[in-house]
């Protein structure tokens, strides 16, 4: 064989052998994503019969130690009988998390640098807020913006007091828990503008617990403090299996885990009942993510800072929280994220 012709023939083999594995990728990937709407399919189907189960509080799909997707049955407490271990062909993993709870109080703080203390205006956030109508402490999420206007992005259950406060009630940083139960008008930071009904059944089919408050960008920044993951991008990004992510927050600060479940449906305690949310986002770490007063944090992603979801509950050691999807947060009010 002539060189010339050597060459022709190795370059065709490698073009070859790219395509080969290109393809690949792009099958391998296409064959995921059959995967997860399979199990997606199947764990929407099986949710309403599992979770009418005593002690059964959630379900999501999840990745097994195989790598395999899988369906995730959430469990209040260990020793609980009938969780079958495959539902139609697809494997079921079973996790103790306990009672998921929203989260809008914690225990008051005292350092100048804490995110329980009253921080210059602008404030952080991240930090300690609330609505004037009740003793309690949430977190800022971040700084969002429509129409030339700025908004401090937070829960209903922090802002607007589980759908019971007023619109124009005004919202505190930091808030009245961490002050003595205190109304002080040199704390306010804006007024309650909008926020999405949480319906108290386990039959409902909420999607967010969030509501937005009047603000400016005098009262209001848009970094995190300077021990914190800083300003947030003002790209979103949907949720994915296995994904890392921080969050900052009122109670426990920065804080970093991993996005372990998502399209969960999962029962949700309040003072006003128990609420079922669904297409939420479950985050895992080996310590305490997400405490009382961590309500309304942003979850970003690690590195990148990319939002993902609005934090809203967790078991009571914190290692499981679970977080709206930024787009339904976002596409609620109309607003956009005030970031990078």
């Amino acid at each position: 064989m002539s060189r010339r012709r050597f060459f022709q023939a190795f370059t065709a083999i490698v073009v070859t052998v790219c395509l080969l594995a290109i393809c690949g990728v792009v099958s391998a990937q296409g064959n995921s994503d059959n995967a997860f709407e399979r199990v997606k399919e199947v764990q929407e189907r099986n949710t309403a019969k599992l979770m009418a189960k005593d002690g059964v509080v959630g379900t999501a799909v999840g990745l097994n130690e195989q790598g395999r997707h899988t369906i995730l049955i959430l469990l209040d407490r260990a020793g609980l009988g009938g969780i079958p271990n495959e539902l139609e062909g697809v494997p079921v993993q079973p996790i103790v998390t306990g009672k998921i709870e929203a989260l809008p109080k914690g225990k008051p703080g005292g350092s100048t640098l804490s995110p329980t203390a009253r921080w210059p205006r602008p404030v952080p956030i991240g930090v300690s807020t609330g609505n004037e109508g009740e003793c309690s402490a949430g977190t800022i999420g971040c700084r969002v913006s429509k129409g030339g206007g700025v908004y401090a992005l937070s829960n209903n259950h922090v802002y607007a007091l589980e759908n019971n406060a007023s619109a124009g009630s005004r919202v505190l940083q930091p808030g009245r828990y961490d002050v003595g139960c205190a109304i002080k008008v040199a704390d306010v930071i804006g007024t309650l503008a909008a926020f999405q009904t949480i319906t108290f059944s386990t039959s409902a089919s909420n999607t967010i617990d969030a509501a937005i408050a009047l603000s400016s960008t005098a009262d209001l920044g848009n970094a995190t403090p300077s021990n914190g993951y800083g300003t947030p991008s003002s790209t979103t990004v949907q949720a994915a299996l296995n994904m890392a992510v921080q969050k900052y927050g009122r109670t426990t600060s920065l804080t970093k885990g991993t996005i372990t479940g998502i399209n969960a449906t999962v029962n949700v305690g309040y003072s006003a009942g128990t609420a079922r949310f669904v297409n939420q986002i479950v985050v895992q770490s080996r310590g305490a993510f997400i405490k009382a007063g961590d309500s309304g944090s942003l979850l970003v992603t690690n590195p990148g800072r990319d939002p993902v979801g609005l934090l809203f509950a967790g078991n009571s050691s914190g290692t499981y929280a679970v977080a709206n999807q930024i787009a339904d947060v976002l596409a609620a009010f109309g607003v956009t994220v005030d970031g990078e």
